[in-house]
Formats: C-alpha cells, structure tokens, sequence
C-alpha cells in the first residue's frame, strides 16, 4: 500500500519557509543568539545546535497552510528545543506565524480551542514564574508567552473573523441578487400575462367584429349591406382605438409617488436631483412649468433632464451644475449646464448613445436638442438646450 502523499505547500508559504530559513542562517553566521552560553536553561550550547530546530520550524513554514495544525504541533516541540539551545530569534519569529497560521487556516474548533489554549498557558506561566521567584521580574516570562502564543493566536482568530463576515456578506449579496433577479423576471412575466389579459379582452372583441364585418361587405354585392358593415366596423374601430389608448394610459400611470416610475412626469425631478445631489453633483433646479403638460413632453423633458445629470456626473468638471425648466410660448425649453474641462475624478467612459437618444426623443415630438461646449463667464461650460412643444396634435 502506498504511503499518503503530503500536500503540496502553497507558494506563499514556500516564500515565507526561505525567507524565514535564509534570516535564521544570517544569525547563525553573525553568531547572534537569544540567550547566553551560560544560563541554567541551556542544555546544548554552541551554535550547531540551533540550526536543528531553525531547520525543522522553517519546514513547519511550508504546511502553515496545507496542514496548519500539524505544523502547530511539530512547530511547538521545534520551539521546545530551541529553548534548550541559546535560542534563534528567526526561529521564535517563524513559531508566531505558523501559530497564527494555524488559526486562521486551521478548521473552526482549532480556531477557537487554540486562542483558549495559549491564553490558559500564559496565565499559568506567569502564576507559575512569580509563585516560585518572587521577584517582579518573574512577570516577564508569562508576558513572553503570551507575546509568542497568545498573541498572534487572538490575531489570527480576529482576521479569520473578518474573513469569515466579508464571506457570509459575499453570499448574502449573491443570494440577494439572485433572489431580485428572479422576483424581476416573475413580475416581468406577471405584467406580460396582464397586459395579455387586458389586451385580449379590449381589443379582440372589436377587431373579430371588424374582420367578420369587412369579410360580409366584400362578398355580397349589395349597396345597403356594404354600408350597414361598413357602419359597424367603424363603430368597433372607434371603441377598439378608444380601449387601447385607454390601456395605454393604464400602462403610462406613473402612480401617486414622488420617485420617479416607469412613465415619471416633472413631478419626479426633485427626488431626481436629490438623487444627483447624493452621488455628488452640485446642482440646482429652477423650475418655471405650470404643470398641465402633455404627459409625452413630460416623459421626454424628464429623460433629457436624467441624461444630462448621467453625463455630468460622469465628464462635468468641478463645478455647479444647472438645470432650467421655462415653459413659454406654447414649448418648454430645458437647460442644462455643467462645468467644461478637466476632473479631479476619474472619467467613466461613454459610448455616445446618450445624446442620440435625447435627440430622437425631442425629433419624435417636432422639437429640438443642442448640446456642445460654449463660452461663459466662469469658463467654458458644457451646454444642453431641448425645446418641446406643449401643445398636442391631432392623433394619428
């Protein structure tokens, strides 16, 4: 039977192993150790000695993450050895990484048994030191403890608490998405079957008519029949025309909110440009429209005034912004100017498809869109004039 194979180190940690291992050999060569030949602690002076347990914990190193808790234990009797020997700082070093590794890419329980662990050992190590020294000094060896095991024990459970929240907020975000994405596809099919509904139980009726109707006036060659048909099917495409205009208003009503919906009015520009203001454009509205316009023009001014905020947040220089509303002589004529130039921020990139549609959308209704730069007192600002009609003409 074959024997398991290791997992491979990530190369992260092959890094830290050379770079840990690369330190301790430079303190070996300058002869640098943590504690002198002569303490009562040291069992194996000299320098040879250090080298095994710098060896063995930058070995230790490679599984941090691959195998963290088995790192831990072989990293915790190379650390017992060393301080038999004059000690290595590089080793000592290499030992808190791999404690804080262990916690953080170790499973859950270890997480949170290991912080408890070393915090229990660095109480017990500063009772245990002061109890048989009595000096104040005695303190100290409980603090290295926990400043070489409790410490980055905490740390390590900290960051893999803030790793662990940022995850479950990931996934919550998905699933929120997820979850809009398919609320919006069934209200999308829902408004498609009414929409079906009403369309089916306002049109169909007199559209049958009609078509029975005009099938009867071409086949029989009689002059009061023809006429009789011809009656009825205007009546029913007059009641047809009548039933989809009103399904069309059904579908434009914007509602009783002030956030602007699906057919939004100018009702809608101050939470519009409450909306601009939140993202950071200064702007100001000056309104001077009576509010009775056709509900067309509005759609239209509302879109040329929604655009231009979109564009001004995206190339607008520094600067206020301008958004003018005057309705005179039978049209509403729509200003809106931004600074011109350079930003501080970075330019979002645009495919020009906006100011196209703002043009087709003042063409549909025989008015007229400008927009370029142009000279002003403060310097050269960017410019968009609509003009719109207010006044309907004669349906089609």
């Amino acid at each position: 039977m074959a024997a398991p194979r290791l997992p491979r180190p990530h190369r992260f940690d092959a890094y830290v192993a050379l770079a840990g291992l690369l330190g301790g050999l430079l303190l070996w060569g300058m002869g640098l150790a943590t504690r002198p030949k002569g303490e009562p602690i040291v069992l194996f002076p000299g320098p040879w000695p250090l080298l095994v347990p710098l060896v063995v914990i930058a070995g230790c190193e490679l599984m941090r993450r691959a195998a963290p808790r088995t790192a831990l234990l072989t990293a915790t009797a190379a650390l017992t050895l060393d301080t038999l020997t004059q000690g290595s700082l590089a080793t000592l070093v290499m030992y808190t990484d791999v404690m804080y590794a262990a916690v953080l890419y170790g499973t859950p329980a270890s997480a949170r048994r290991i912080p408890w662990i070393t915090g229990l050992l660095s109480v017990v190590a500063t009772v245990a030191s002061y109890a048989a020294w009595r000096v104040p000094e005695a303190l100290l060896i409980g603090a290295g403890v926990a400043i070489v095991s409790f410490a980055p024990a905490s740390t390590g459970l900290i960051v893999r608490n803030h790793r662990d929240a940022a995850e479950a907020a990931r996934l919550r975000a998905e699933q929120t998405a997820l979850l809009a994405e398919m609320d919006r596809v069934q209200a999308v099919g829902a408004e498609r079957a009414r929409m079906a509904r009403e369309l089916h139980d306002m049109v169909a009726n007199h559209l049958s008519a009609i078509a029975i109707h005009s099938t009867a006036a071409l086949s029989l060659d009689d002059p009061d029949t023809t006429r009789q048909a011809l009656g009825v099917i205007r009546e029913n495409s007059v009641e047809g025309l009548a039933e989809m205009r009103r399904l069309i208003g059904i579908l434009r009503d914007a509602g009783a909110g002030t956030e602007p919906s699906a057919a939004p009015t100018l009702d809608g520009l101050g939470a519009l440009v409450d909306t601009a203001r939140a993202n950071g454009l200064d702007v100001t509205l000056r309104a001077g429209h009576d509010g009775s316009l056709p509900a067309p023009v509005e759609l239209a001014a509302y879109r040329i005034v929604q655009e231009s905020l979109t564009n001004a947040l995206k190339h607008a220089g520094p600067g206020p912004v301008v958004v003018a509303l005057a309705q005179r002589d039978g049209s509403l004529a729509i200003t809106v100017t931004s600074p011109y130039g350079e930003r501080d921020a970075p330019r979002a990139p645009g495919s020009g498809a906006g100011l196209v549609g703002m043009r087709e959308r003042a063409t549909l209704l025989r008015g007229t869109l400008e927009a370029g730069p142009e000279d002003a007192p403060d310097g050269k600002i960017w410019a968009v004039r609509a003009t719109l009609p207010t006044v309907e003409g004669d349906p089609a």
